[in-house]
């Protein structure tokens, strides 16, 4: 549905690192159903009320710095790169943007832009699914240079919606770590105390701290596009 030609703006998308726009983030509202919000890179933030029968977009706040000054903030440029909602409070979600992190309580109508440590380019972003103030990211150097920072795997967490940060890096490799998290990489459970994280040199860490220090499951596996609990 939210690739018909008669969608407004759809002759406007154009690919995130494909030929196609992907859609990748896909969220159901478990208090209303239909009530839908999907995520397109590159083609922003979209909300349904009717189970995908029409749509309308979302995405204010959000800036596409890629773009000529006049349309970086045109909902059609946008490139989310992952957006995940708390299960508890599901109109509290958090997005990986190309040009920064944001958060939204309003079931995505509305984005603020946060500022976490070393660096606000990533792919990833889980949230906890009882608390919706407390969200982690993986960040990585730049668009430019798609590794994390320094050879230096970290992951950034916020207990406060966003208002300040931690950065959480026990357990995990501290030099000559040319790797990436992708965006479907991070996941947490129903607890919010079990994390999994898989990169695309094959490494896979695991906490049961929520975040707060990493084990190695295995250094040797294929590139990892997702994780997920069962």
């Amino acid at each position: 549905m939210l690739f018909r030609s008669n969608v407004p703006s759809r002759s406007e998308w154009f690919g995130g690192g494909n030929e196609a726009p992907g859609l990748h983030s896909l969220l159901l509202d478990p208090r209303a159903r239909g009530r839908v919000t999907a995520a397109i890179s590159c083609g922003g933030v979209w909300m349904s009320d009717d189970s995908a029968q029409s749509w309308r977009s979302g995405g204010k706040g959000l800036k596409a710095t890629y773009m000529p000054p006049e349309k970086q903030e045109e909902l059609s440029a946008q490139d989310p790169h992952r957006v995940v909602r708390c299960a508890a409070q599901p109109d509290v979600m958090w997005m990986q943007h190309h040009c920064g992190v944001y958060r939204a309580a309003d079931a995505g109508t509305n984005w603020t832009q946060l500022h976490p440590p070393i660096s606000d380019f990533d792919f990833a972003v889980a949230c906890h699914p009882k608390n919706p103030d407390i969200a982690w990211y993986v960040p990585a150097t730049s668009d430019q240079q798609r590794v994390v920072k320094d050879g230096r795997l970290a992951v950034t967490k916020t207990r406060d919606g966003g208002k300040s940060w931690e950065i959480k890096d026990k357990g995990l490799p501290q030099t000559d770590a040319y790797e990436l998290i992708y965006r479907h990489g991070l996941d947490v459970d129903p607890t919010g105390e079990c994390l999994l994280m898989g990169s695309t040199t094959g490494a896979l860490w695991s906490s049961d701290n929520a975040g707060d220090s990493w084990t190695l499951v295995n250094a040797h596996l294929p590139p990892i596009y997702a994780v997920r609990f069962a």
